[in-house]
């Protein structure tokens, strides 16, 4: 190899280098602009008062988002409980029966699941609970954003328990281990990190939906903590004030924003920071 295409390639070499540099940082500034623009119109009007008041009727100047950060926990909290267990079911049965023909079609019925858009969950949600039970609740919003976790929860099990090295689990076989005890002893311990992971994020996904919550749980200008009725979120929030002709409700609008995506971000860069010190 003569010294010109060594050069040559050195050259090519750090070109390749600038332009992931360079693109890499232009996919990360759209994010670094929204969270800014955000942040300088909502976070002067964050503050505990904001936080922990009821809202004003309309019209009114002040009031606050208490009874959305208290819905948006309660709905996102029981979604997680519908979807956590049935997530982590499936993705025990798509590691543990890979070879398997149906497992295929598993995979692509969960790949179909995330590809639908949140609107037509929402849909979906409207046609199969909220017009039987004849009223907008609480239950079918989560059961809505339990559907969109759903196969995230799903896939990091199953992504998670397919690390587990087989000699484990042929040990445990052969120690006479029944198959129930190698699930609940070995490979959930073995993976709970990776799944706690893939379970936050699945979190902070559906904490910023907003178009199945405007056909389940539509929104409630009160505190209510009945599953069976409307109830409030701050996604639902932020789209009412923001569409709303009052220039107080836009700039309370900001200020949820806020407080939403610090939530999100705190919930990723906690997701994050499990799965460096498990790897570590």
């Amino acid at each position: 190899m003569n010294e010109k295409t060594i050069k040559r390639r050195i050259f090519n070499n750090k070109l390749y280098k600038i332009f992931v540099f360079l693109f890499s940082f232009l996919s990360i500034i759209p994010l670094f602009l929204i969270i800014y623009f955000v942040l300088i119109r909502g976070i002067k009007y964050v503050n505990l008062k904001f936080i922990f008041s009821m809202p004003k009727p309309m019209g009114e100047i002040g009031g606050g988002i208490f009874n959305a950060i208290v819905g948006s926990f309660i709905i996102v909290g029981v979604a997680a409980l519908i979807a956590i267990p049935i997530g982590i079911i499936v993705g025990i049965f798509l590691s543990e029966y890979k070879e398997k023909k149906y497992t295929e079609i598993v995979k692509i019925l969960v790949d179909t699941l995330q590809g639908i858009p949140s609107i037509v969950i929402g849909i979906i949600a409207y046609l199969w609970i909220v017009k039987p039970l004849k009223q907008f609740s609480a239950i079918s919003g989560s059961i809505a954003l339990s559907f969109i976790m759903l196969p995230l929860v799903i896939k990091s099990t199953e992504e998670v328990l397919n690390l587990v090295p087989v000699e484990i689990k042929e040990a445990a076989y052969a120690l006479g281990a029944p198959y129930h005890r190698i699930v609940l002893k070995i490979l959930l311990p073995s993976g709970s990190v990776g799944i706690l992971t893939g379970t936050l994020i699945g979190i902070s996904r559906i904490l910023g939906e907003t178009a199945p919550l405007l056909f389940t749980a539509f929104g409630n200008q009160f505190l209510n903590l009945n599953l069976l009725k409307p109830m409030s979120t701050i996604p639902y929030l932020i789209y009412v004030y923001a569409t709303s002709p009052y220039k107080d409700w836009h700039n309370q609008a900001f200020a949820a924003s806020t407080i939403l995506i610090i939530i999100v971000l705190s919930i990723n860069l906690l997701g994050r920071f499990i799965e460096k010190k498990w790897k570590t």
